[in-house]
């Protein structure tokens, strides 16, 4: 990948090792933005990622997914709190910050830190991505990028109760 900055060079991952040590090779790519390493090296054509906001298949939709997100936020940086192998599994569990500072799933950028705790569950085969699956709390990110308001503030319980009472309505219109 190369920017007006800086120009990257293919970083190959680990031969030998753990698979748990080829996720930790790829979580270092994600944080120099190197999606051509993982494009060449890690995903397959066959590769199916499940997002909280959709799923991926295949090289092309999953890289153009980073890209999206690096663009969105530049300065993410993904920690590895937890990692855990059981076969061809492995799990992470993740600490994500960053700056929102442009358009994410079409949410245009707001400014506004980040900082918030996810899981991947992989499943490799022959130590390459066959799925994975990310999840974390999308309430928590909307409430920091602003999207939602605070939980529990006034704005928040006029919202719940807004949608309570459409709730309601549409169910006493079903019943009839």
């Amino acid at each position: 990948m190369t920017d007006s900055s800086h120009t990257l060079t293919y970083i190959a991952p680990p031969r030998d090792g753990s698979y748990a040590e080829l996720v930790r090779w790829a979580f270092g790519r994600l944080n120099a933005k190197d999606v051509d390493s993982l494009r060449d090296s890690w995903w397959t054509a066959d590769s199916v990622v499940h997002f909280p906001t959709g799923t991926c298949r295949g090289t092309d939709e999953i890289a153009a997914y980073f890209e999206q997100t690096f663009a969105a936020v530049a300065d993410l940086d993904l920690e590895i709190v937890a990692i855990a192998e059981s076969g061809d599994d492995v799990f992470v569990h993740w600490h994500l910050t960053g700056r929102h500072a442009g358009t994410f799933v079409g949410i245009d950028g707001t400014g506004q830190r980040i900082d918030f705790e996810g899981m991947d569950h992989f499943v490799l085969a022959d130590r390459k991505v066959a799925t994975n699956t990310v999840r974390y709390d999308q309430m928590e990110f909307a409430r920091q990028i602003k999207l939602l308001p605070p939980d529990g503030s006034l704005a928040d319980q006029a919202l719940k109760a807004a949608f309570n009472a459409k709730t309601r309505v549409v169910g006493i219109v079903s019943r009839r």
